[in-house]
């Protein structure tokens, strides 16, 4: 599958550094190939090993590469490795998702997430921070704009888009662009779901094609023509920082700034805080929190 090729680098101010990687690289395959015995992946014992672990050449056949190859990889030699080979090793070292960040980042190959399943729900930690961030609206969202997790202050903002049909994860997409425009809590509809929309086709890079996400698009574009639109469009963006105005039937409009947190150990999922942008917003805010403890 792969030949044994040297490459020759410029020496330059990055060359220790390249050196450093390279080292820390080999090192790192090497405690990762010891830990790993013929009989996890499916081997004889074979006669008697003066190391513990897999041999290099097992190693290699597992992988489908060279075992001259692999000998220099761990070598810590300036070889070129493809994202394709280093994938293949990965599974054979039965790497978990940081090992093979790790071991991306060390090779100098761009790292690109294995997709997973997206998180369908959280933990009571995550959910007693956002309840504890009341009176600010907080919400847990995945890369598909699934609902995980929301406090009272969110739900009742956006008129509780936590219901979904039975059997779907309910999702804040579906229930913005499903509702009659008159009852939309998200004033200035044509600028805030645009971005939206295009936060979702950055995520959907890393899961074109799964049938979870080919269906959610197919469903809410055939419910929502806007959405198609939009979708269309091709527009991508990121998640950040952003000043949206609500309006909410009891208290009336509310300027808040949303910011989104990552959370450690779940990949593709964050936080989103919405916070008063204004005296007045944060008067009201106050205010529907205190309806609701009346509730």
């Amino acid at each position: 599958m792969t030949t044994a090729t040297a490459t020759t680098r410029a020496v330059g101010p990055g060359a220790g550094s390249a050196q450093r990687r390279r080292s820390e690289l080999a090192a790192f395959l090497r405690s990762r190939r010891a830990r790993v015995t013929p009989a996890d992946v499916g081997m004889p014992p074979g006669p008697r090993r003066r190391t513990p672990g897999l041999r290099r050449e097992e190693v290699a056949q597992l992988s489908g590469v060279g075992v001259t190859w692999y000998t220099w990889l761990e070598q810590g030699r300036p070889i070129n490795a493809s994202a394709q080979v280093l994938d293949a090793v990965a599974r054979t070292l039965r790497l978990d998702p940081p090992e093979r960040e790790h071991l991306y980042h060390l090779a100098e190959v761009p790292y690109v997430p294995t997709p997973e399943a997206l998180a369908r729900s959280v933990g009571p930690e995550v959910q007693g921070i956002i309840d504890a961030l009341a009176p600010r609206p907080a919400v847990v969202y995945n890369s598909r704009y699934d609902i995980l997790a929301a406090n009272a202050v969110y739900e009742d903002l956006f008129l509780t888009p936590t219901r979904a049909p039975a059997g779907t994860p309910a999702n804040a997409l579906r229930a913005l662009f499903t509702v009659d425009e008159q009852d939309c809590p998200l004033l200035f509809r044509e600028t805030e779901l645009p971005v939206m929309v295009a936060t979702l086709r950055a995520a959907y890079g890393l899961h074109a094609g799964e049938p979870a996400w080919e269906d959610f698009i197919r469903a809410l574009s055939v419910a929502s023509p806007l959405f198609a639109r939009l979708w269309e469009s091709g527009d991508v963006a990121e998640p950040g920082r952003r000043v949206k105005v609500f309006r909410h039937p009891a208290v009336g409009e509310l300027r808040m700034t949303s910011m989104s947190l990552s959370i450690n150990g779940m990949p593709e999922c964050r936080i989103v805080v919405y916070t008063p942008e204004d005296e007045e917003t944060a008067r009201r805010t106050g205010a529907l929190r205190a309806a609701l403890r009346g509730k």
